[in-house]
């Protein structure tokens, strides 16, 4: 390992992930030197974890954890790094607007540019940016870097860019911009390697976690996606509700008379699995109710339709489907909500192989299905890094 190291942060509102890489290795590791995270931040009991250690609970301070949580990965970092030194820092930053289409240096000016962006992804924008401030008042001389998840899919056609609302919408930046694109990024690297040529075709990745959205590849570039203009768009997901009627909520705000504060919250924290279930975000605890609780059963039925649905549009798009690609937490270690998924796709001729599926393999379709279907664990942090790098080097207009 040389010197000189590179930390990524990923912050989002209930946790904060880290990793170290090896940032004078040429090619840069794929997995890090160090990671951890802090999560349930802001709740009752945080807790701080590294690599494959379990977690164990930490004290924040109740006033300012986010703040708390990110000064304690620090400390932890600097208590790790002996003689070796952080070069610089990269940033998962989830929406880069029509601006950024390209990772970029961060000084007061890009700053100000991002903190624009807040009402778009108001779950994670403002965590990231405020951590990138407090290292620009400490630390003025640490190189940061934002890399951005709508950056993948700023090769979008622009039909699929397109809202159907005035003109005028579109010239003040209303318009469908995609997100999870570090996620499909890695998924672009990764599955040439390993499928070669066929990854180059028609190419639907499912990025299925507590956020949730599908990529429609060609070349192994974005050409459609299910998030739009926020991260609300699309997919159902654990706690958003993906894609809903606007009438609703109109309904909500005109009949019910709920604020705007109220509905957002609605949308974005109680909705979903956990809205419709009652019982849990999470598709494993649901899979273990479903038997004797309806509410269950009902919210994985739509979480499943809803994918199912959403890639049957994708496919349209694309004129078929060549590889299917499952990835994020559910995606990449949840056998039974593949299976359905897939269950749902027979159509295509589709057909998974349950062995391999329990095995959670890296192809999992059986060897006489029409389409490839794979599971791909993905990587944020390593593209961050290596954004990060290039942009330092030059290689990346800042």
């Amino acid at each position: 390992m040389t010197d000189e190291l590179i930390l990524v942060l990923n912050c989002g509102s209930s946790s904060i992930k880290f990793a170290l890489f090896d940032a004078g290795a040429d090619p840069l590791p794929v997995q890090a030197a160090w990671s951890g995270k802090v999560q349930n931040i802001g709740g009752p009991a945080p807790e701080f974890s590294e690599s494959s250690a379990a977690p164990v609970r930490v004290q924040l301070d109740p006033d300012q954890p986010s703040h708390a949580a990110l000064q304690m990965i620090r400390e932890r970092v600097r208590a790790r790094l002996g003689k070796r030194r952080i070069v610089g820092v990269a940033h998962r930053v989830v929406h880069g607007g029509s601006k950024y289409s390209a990772p970029v240096r961060v000084d007061a000016g890009v700053l100000a540019d991002l903190r624009s962006y807040i009402p778009l992804a108001p779950l994670h924008q403002p965590f990231a940016l405020d951590a990138i401030q407090v290292l620009l008042a400490e630390q003025p001389e640490l190189p940061q870097v934002a890399c951005f998840d709508t950056a993948f899919h700023h090769t979008l056609p622009k039909i699929e860019q397109l809202l159907p609302l005035s003109h005028a919408a579109w010239d003040r930046g209303l318009r469908r911009y995609g997100f999870h694109g570090l996620s499909y990024a890695y998924m672009a690297e990764v599955l040439a390697e390993r499928h070669g040529e066929a990854a180059c075709g028609r190419t639907i990745v499912a990025h299925l976690g507590s956020g949730a959205s599908l990529c429609a590849m060609q070349g192994l570039e974005s050409v459609a996606t299910t998030m739009g203009f926020s991260a609300l768009d699309g997919l159902m997901m654990g706690t958003r509700c993906g894609a809903l009627d606007p009438g609703a909520v109109l309904y909500l705000m005109e009949i019910e008379k709920l604020s705007l504060k109220q509905v957002g919250h609605m949308l974005y924290h109680e909705s979903g699995l956990l809205g419709l279930s009652g019982i849990s975000p999470e598709p494993r605890v649901l899979l273990e109710r479903e038997a004797s609780d309806e509410r269950a059963r009902d919210a994985l039925a739509l979480y499943v339709r809803r994918i199912v649905r959403e890639i049957g549009a994708l496919v349209a798009v694309l004129g078929g489907l060549d590889l299917l690609v499952f990835t994020a937490g559910i995606g990449e270690n949840s056998v039974e909500i593949r299976r359905r998924v897939c269950a749902g796709l027979g159509y295509l001729g589709l057909t998974l192989d349950e062995v391999e599926n329990g095995r959670h393999a890296c192809v999992i379709s059986s060897g006489d299905s029409q389409v490839t279907v794979g599971v791909e664990a993905t990587n944020e942090e390593w593209v961050a890094a290596r954004q990060a790098i290039a942009v330092w080097r030059g290689s990346v207009s800042t």
